[in-house]
């Protein structure tokens, strides 16, 4: 669904990200003070992937809401599809900034504000196509306040 946006600057967070070698696919590593943060950087690190960021621009705000499940698993693997969507249908998002608006541990859902704007082969360098998410290795530490959060996930390239 398509949100107005509002016309403040928008201040991009820290980059908290980074890929790890894996056979044929790749394993996205991303950490954050709270395990929403470390979400947020997970769908960060996947768009990354896909695209030089800085050429980027915030046109449009989409938001997402996942469906309730039993598990975190679950939880982030249906986050990052739902995102993968976004990016693969209409409107073709490229996200630069994502803002987790509801992270609801007891339901397992979400919903993101997601600002970016239509991927253009014209601006947006190819980066390498992301085909699936996986639950092959899914590892997530939420740890207590204050440490860090960690989310390990391989997409299929």
């Amino acid at each position: 669904m398509e949100v107005p946006l509002e016309t403040t600057e928008h201040v991009l967070p820290e980059v908290k990200y980074e890929y790890l070698d894996h056979t044929a696919d790749v394993q996205l590593h991303a950490w954050g003070e709270t395990l929403q943060e470390a979400f947020e950087q997970c769908g960060m690190a996947m768009f990354g992937y896909m695209t030089d960021l800085p050429t980027v621009d915030i046109k449009m705000c989409y938001q997402i809401t996942t469906e309730p499940t039993d598990d975190l698993d679950n939880m982030l693997f249906r986050f990052l599809d739902e995102l993968l969507f976004l990016f693969s249908a209409e409107p073709f998002l490229i996200c630069k900034k994502l803002e987790i608006t509801k992270f609801d541990l007891d339901q397992f859902t979400i919903e993101c504000n997601c600002y970016g704007e239509e991927f253009d082969l014209q601006k947006h360098p190819q980066g390498t196509e992301v085909k699936a998410i996986t639950y092959s290795a899914m590892q997530i530490y939420k740890k207590p306040e204050h440490e860090k959060n960690e989310v390990f996930v391989i997409i299929d390239i």
